[in-house]
């Protein structure tokens, strides 16, 4: 679905995950900034959007999440994931209940996987799942702005900003009165300087929530039963996962980032080396310079040097080894 403020001056077109929205609008830096500082909005309308109503959402969403939603306060913003029976990670929904209904965002091309599986599990509760992406867009708004929710908008306020679930049909106006808008890539800067990870960025078919930090965050581990469960008590109780999370300092001296994939090794044993992980995600942000999230193995020294492809990396410790 193409967002409408790609016709906004200077608006450069994201691709791959993030396509339908700009990622850029020609000053990424500037876009940064503005973000840092609390002001503006990112536009987020290639997010898919599910809404639960119904008189069981809470408690039927607590049997089938990772997270304790089922006395979920009306307006706390949480997050949650769906794991596969093994405990991998499947699904990564943001949500916050307004008192009838529950709104989540996920990442594109990812609701009708996850409406199937819902609607699969409603057996005789009293829930409704609809998908209303066509109909609502998801803005985020940057910590610090003061910028108002229109009247009757779920938000989600979370301590890095809000994300508005906005009707699809006032996102230019509403655009136009909060602005500047930044694209994904500022946010995506800020997101990585934040170690926050991302579903099919910091995680693959394999990845578990222990590997990239979201104990506590998207799951409870003083809840009852979910599918995964007997994988996430196992390794919180027994034993450490088999990769870890990192963030690194990239050489700034290189012209390009290391993409999605690229492979990090030990630099000690040079390019040709032994792959340990794997590039999730990088960006250039405005004070640190080139940045990256990784995930390699847990027993990779914490005080490595390492190498991503063959630009220099410094790790900072995001996930326990």
């Amino acid at each position: 679905m193409k967002s409408p403020l790609l016709s906004l001056p200077g608006a450069v077109a994201a691709e791959g995950q993030d396509e339908g929205v700009a990622a850029h609008y020609g000053d990424l830096f500037r876009e940064q900034r503005a973000l840092a500082d609390g002001t503006g909005l990112v536009d987020l309308s290639h997010r898919g959007v599910v809404t639960v109503t119904g008189d069981d959402r809470l408690s039927w969403l607590h049997l089938l999440l990772t997270q304790h939603v089922s006395e979920l306060p009306v307006g706390r913003a949480t997050e949650a994931l769906i794991l596969s029976p093994n405990g991998h990670i499947e699904h990564a929904l943001y949500l916050v209940d307004d008192g009838e209904t529950v709104w989540a965002h996920v990442e594109p091309g990812t609701r009708e996987a996850l409406i199937a599986y819902l609607e699969s599990m409603k057996f005789f509760y009293r829930v409704e799942v609809a998908d209303r992406t066509d109909d609502i867009a998801v803005v985020h708004l940057p910590a610090g702005s003061i910028a108002e929710a229109p009247e009757g908008v779920a938000v989600r306020e979370t301590p890095y900003g809000r994300d508005l679930f906005l009707p699809r049909a006032d996102l230019e106006s509403y655009a136009a009165a909060h602005g500047p808008v930044a694209g994904v890539l500022a946010y995506e800067a800020l997101r990585v300087e934040g170690h926050r990870p991302r579903l099919g960025f910091e995680t693959d078919h394999r990845t578990i929530p222990h590997e990239v930090g979201l104990i506590g965050t998207a799951v409870h581990l003083d809840k009852g039963c979910y599918r995964g469960q007997e994988t996430v008590a196992r390794v919180q109780n027994l034993g450490k996962p088999p990769r870890r999370l990192v963030f690194l300092h990239l050489d700034g001296s290189d012209v390009h980032l290391p993409g999605h994939g690229t492979p990090v090794r030990l630099a000690a044993d040079g390019a040709e080396g032994r792959q340990l992980g794997f590039i999730t995600t990088s960006a250039r942000h405005h004070e640190l310079g080139p940045i990256a999230l990784a995930l390699i193995k847990r027993n990779v020294p914490l005080d490595a040097e390492l190498l991503a492809g063959d630009t220099a990396a410094a790790q900072e410790t995001v996930v326990e080894a």
